[in-house]
């Protein structure tokens, strides 16, 4: 059973110490996946927050171009977004698909997509630290380890073949669920090519029902519920499900529900869980 840290107390300090309590240090070079933040977006975590654990593990901030238009759709573009956001400041910073050609990796036994296209740059790194915040999102329902695993580390390209389930041209008009398999399908690529060496934390603050890509987001509806940390990514993006649902003191749960259900989040979760990524059964261990 995959063990999952929990605590209430949402600081930097508290990332760091929880990473600590997994035993588990990344070797060689490691690759940071954050998420840089739309501009505009008033609810990402920003750099400084993240800057304990980042120094800790000594690794390069990572991302991806994103496949709409916006402030990250060309290397440039966001390089500069991260600039303005603060990230090169404290932290190297690389744009994964910043040259061609992409990463082709397999998926021999994928639910929708035999193939995931990343990043060529993802080669030069030897372990993964996926660092998310945990909230609602417009098509996946809700964004965690999961997505940033597959859409996230996804190439510009990739992330149209994901969304399209194959097929890039229907980004936006292919069938939901075949989507939602598709991330599913994606990160099981990415998880197989470090091999399991990789570290995932979420953070469930600023919870808003839109994602950090949203240059206009609404603001947060529920209240911030704590920081979690595990080896296994469909085990903390589970727990991180069951926390919301049980937060039935809070006036914005409905609202972020809503939001998780009326897109079927929770597919991308069990199709993951049937793959092999990761195990939905976990043990949740409460620290102050």
């Amino acid at each position: 059973m995959a063990k999952v840290y929990f605590s209430r107390t949402i600081t930097a300090e508290k990332v760091l110490e929880l990473y600590k309590l997994l035993g588990k240090e990344l070797t060689g070079k490691v690759a940071i996946k954050v998420h840089s933040g739309e501009a505009g977006n008033q609810n990402f975590l920003h750099p400084e927050f993240w800057k304990p654990v980042i120094d800790h593990v000594g690794g390069t901030v990572v991302e991806c171009n994103v496949a709409y238009a916006g402030s990250r759709d060309t290397t440039e573009k966001h390089m500069e977004t991260m600039k303005k956001h603060g990230w090169c400041d404290l932290f190297d910073v690389d744009i994964l698909d910043a040259e061609e050609p992409d990463l082709v990796l397999d998926i021999p036994n994928g639910k929708r997509i035999q193939k995931n296209y990343v990043g060529s740059h993802i080669t030069n790194y030897d372990s993964l630290l996926v660092l998310s915040h945990f909230k609602g999102h417009p098509m996946g329902g809700y964004g965690g380890a999961l997505k940033q695993l597959s859409i996230g580390i996804g190439s510009k390209f990739g992330k149209a073949y994901i969304h399209g389930a194959g097929e890039p041209e229907k980004i936006w008009t292919a069938d939901h669920d075949s989507f939602l398999e598709s991330m599913a399908d994606a990160a099981y690529s990415v998880v197989d090519l470090f091999g399991g060496d990789a570290v995932y934390v979420n953070v469930m603050a600023n919870m808003s029902v839109d994602c950090d890509c949203c240059a206009v987001a609404e603001d947060p509806c529920m209240k911030d519920i704590g920081v979690l940390v595990s080896l296994d990514p469909v085990a903390i993006d589970q727990a991180c499900l069951d926390l919301v649902y049980k937060a039935t003191d809070d006036p914005g749960q409905a609202h972020l529900l809503e939001r998780i259900e009326s897109r079927n989040g929770a597919l991308t979760i069990v199709a993951s869980e049937e793959l092999g990524v990761g195990s939905r059964e976990y043990e949740l261990i409460e620290i102050e």
